[in-house]
């Protein structure tokens, strides 16, 4: 039910920081930012074509994980075998765990190297879900090809101490000041109030 995505990351919630295989409807694996979910998405979607099942497969990951080779493998064999039901969305937000994506591995020309191994590529604004759902609705966008969607995004969208910061990635430890600011960004709701 959607009102069950007002408990993301909420104690209690099976909407944690990192979706759960066996917790999360639809969730195949949890595989974090290692880069294994192209390579398990890829199986998912070679597997439904042998099968001529004709259901689609989408693999979400981040710009700092396609930093991980098997991501390449991956795509690789995916373009090979023109798996047109996989679909890779990348949340390009150009920041990863301890930097910029641009200083830490360079992924530019990000669109280029995804249609070097086979892959119809998309932009879109990863803000905007009418975009995102109108990509959804195009899926695939070539047949005979896997589909990358490149969604830009802001890391910390919406909480303006954490845009554009990648020491917000791991923080743990916040003032009671940035507590106030997260709260305040959130909906203008008093740290307070909740205890």
């Amino acid at each position: 039910p959607k009102s069950d995505l007002r408990s993301f990351c909420h104690e209690g919630s099976f909407l944690g920081g990192h979706p759960e295989r066996g917790k999360v409807p639809g969730v195949e694996a949890s595989t974090g930012a290692l880069g294994h979910g192209l390579s398990i998405g890829l199986g998912i979607a070679l597997a439904a074509r042998i099968k001529k099942q004709k259901h689609r497969v989408f693999v979400a990951t981040g710009d700092g994980e396609i930093n991980e080779g098997s991501v390449w493998e991956a795509a690789m064999c995916a373009g090979k075998h023109g798996l047109d039901n996989l679909t890779i969305m990348v949340d390009y937000n150009k920041i990863q765990s301890y930097g910029e994506t641009q200083v830490v591995q360079d992924l530019e020309p990000l669109a280029d190297k995804w249609r070097a191994f086979n892959f119809n590529v998309r932009h879109v604004d990863g803000h905007d879900r009418k975009q995102l759902k109108d990509s959804f609705d195009g899926l695939p966008f070539e047949a005979g090809k896997p589909s990358a969607i490149i969604c830009h995004t802001v890391k910390g969208k919406g909480i303006p101490v954490a845009e554009h910061d990648p020491t917000w990635h791991h923080k743990s430890r916040l003032s009671p000041e940035q507590i106030e600011e997260l709260f305040h960004a959130l909906g203008g709701r008093n740290a307070k109030d909740l205890s």
